[in-house]
């Protein structure tokens, strides 16, 4: 057999088939081998076997992306954006359901592709030029039926596509493995990944495998805290052969020292910072699956005076207020944000907020703007209600007694809000740690000052 410094002889390389064992193993073991060596290898291949290369991923993977060994129930791909953990993902589930030969099973029958949505396990983790029908040979390739919302191999196997945006559709199905994509932006986390857990119940050893970039969510800390799990982590870079150097340079010179680039370039789990005014969990908790009847609802506006790239951006916030029981609480709708727009951009997302969510008023901070605001929005729609609102102490302290009605569950979330969160998160009583201005916090400061503000006195907002 093949000894460190050897290249694999004909009769070990011979076969053209992927799945058997000899041009796989001998492609793991030269791929760390010099230059030299890996080049008489390719060299001594036939043309089947040069064809079939490209989908022996073992030959190909970074360290991060290969399963690790043990006895594992979930192995944790957590690296930055563009790291390729989607490959990775897809690879995992060719290994778990391909056998030797197109027609042989592999270790796994039944298998769930489970990400936010729907659409998005489609056209990422199916379709996407990373998803599997990208990653297999065609011999292997499954067919995609889309009526069944399913891919079916030559040997049988099968890969369910579900959202865990409907978690319920998961209570039915059983699985002996599942790809779950980037489970910390999925906004019913927890609901859909217990489900996911009941449904992981075939075979003899059911595993899955989660890609996503890190957030301080508290069902991935959970899992990662678990001692049944595994984890892999990789920075962007680790993936630079594969993408834009423009990207990687413009990436880091806007968000490298950042606390984001540390999350999405990185890859690294934050912990919650000292003095911060939210935390993740927090917010993590007080997120609603579905929206209320409100009894009013405000756009919120920060706005940018310029519309030059390194400007800051335009907050935008929409929330709504809902009687509970004797009491009132808010509903933070949407972050409807917007960056390097002109003031009519801005204006027109404004307006385009207010409509979409049938807003009674429009709020904005102006501070720096002075009339801006209100000469762009009435001269688009004259008939818009609006309210002007002047700062007069700094930004945490403005924040405070927001995050206070926080700590009384009196506010919740709904959707994706990702971008709000993570500045909220950066907001400490001393100021705001991350890069630029907060933006989004201010806008959200001023939307729930205005709903609660009036109607609810005794939650002690009090003028800004």
């Amino acid at each position: 057999m093949n000894t460190a410094e050897s290249v694999p002889d004909e009769r070990e390389s011979s076969p053209s088939t992927l799945g058997q064992p000899g041009l796989r193993s001998g492609a793991a073991l030269i791929a760390s081998k010099p230059d030299e060596i890996r080049e008489a290898f390719l060299d001594g291949l036939s043309d089947e076997e040069a064809s079939a290369l490209p989908f022996l991923f073992d030959f190909w993977a970074h360290p991060h992306q290969l399963p690790p060994a043990g006895d594992w129930r979930s192995w944790v791909i957590m690296g930055g954006r563009g790291a390729g953990k989607t490959r990775a993902g897809a690879e995992w589930v060719r290994m778990m359901v391909e056998g030797d030969m197109p027609g042989d099973p592999g270790r796994a029958r039944r298998v769930a592709l489970v990400g936010e949505t729907f659409d998005q396990v489609r056209d990422v983790m199916i379709f996407g030029d990373s998803g599997i029908l990208a990653c297999s040979p065609p011999d292997r390739r499954p067919e995609w039926q889309a009526t069944r919302r399913r891919l079916v191999w030559p040997n049988g196997a099968i890969a369910e596509a579900h959202s865990a945006s409907s978690p319920e559709h998961m209570r039915g199905p059983q699985f002996d493995a599942a790809w779950v994509d980037e489970l910390a932006k999925w906004t019913k986390a927890r609901e859909a990944y217990d489900q996911l857990q009941f449904a992981l119940r075939l075979g003899d050893r059911p595993q899955q495998v989660i890609t996503t970039t890190p957030r301080n969510v508290t069902v991935l800390k959970q899992i990662l805290d678990a001692g049944s799990t595994v984890v892999t982590h990789a920075p962007t870079e680790a993936n630079k052969d594969n993408l834009a150097a423009s990207f990687l340079e413009e990436v880091r010179s806007r968000y490298g020292n950042t606390r984001m680039g540390r999350q999405e370039l990185d890859g690294i789990l934050l912990d919650d910072l000292d003095g911060a005014l939210w935390s993740a969990s927090m917010l993590e908790d007080l997120r609603v699956p579905e929206l209320p009847a409100f009894e009013r609802v405000v756009v919120a506006v920060d706005p940018a005076v310029t519309s030059k790239k390194a400007s800051d951006a335009c907050g935008i916030v929409v929330a709504g207020l809902v009687r509970s029981g004797k009491d009132w609480e808010a509903v933070v709708i949407e972050d409807a944000t917007v960056e390097g727009a002109s003031p009519t951009g801005w204006a027109h997302a404004v307006l385009a907020a207010y409509e979409r969510h049938g807003a009674e008023r429009v709020v904005a901070e102006v501070n720096q703007g002075g009339d801006l605001v209100e000469t762009l929005i009435h001269q688009l729609d004259p008939l818009v209600p609006y309210r002007s609102v002047h700062a007069s102490r700094g930004k945490a302290a403005r924040a405070e007694p927001v995050a206070a009605l926080y700590e009384q569950g009196r506010v919740k979330h709904y959707g994706a809000l990702g971008p709000l969160e993570d500045q909220m998160c950066q907001m400490t009583v001393t100021g705001f740690q991350g890069s630029g201005s907060p933006d989004r916090v201010d806008a959200l400061v001023w939307a729930l000052t205005e709903l609660m503000g009036a109607a609810a006195p005794q939650a002690r907002i009090r003028t800004l």
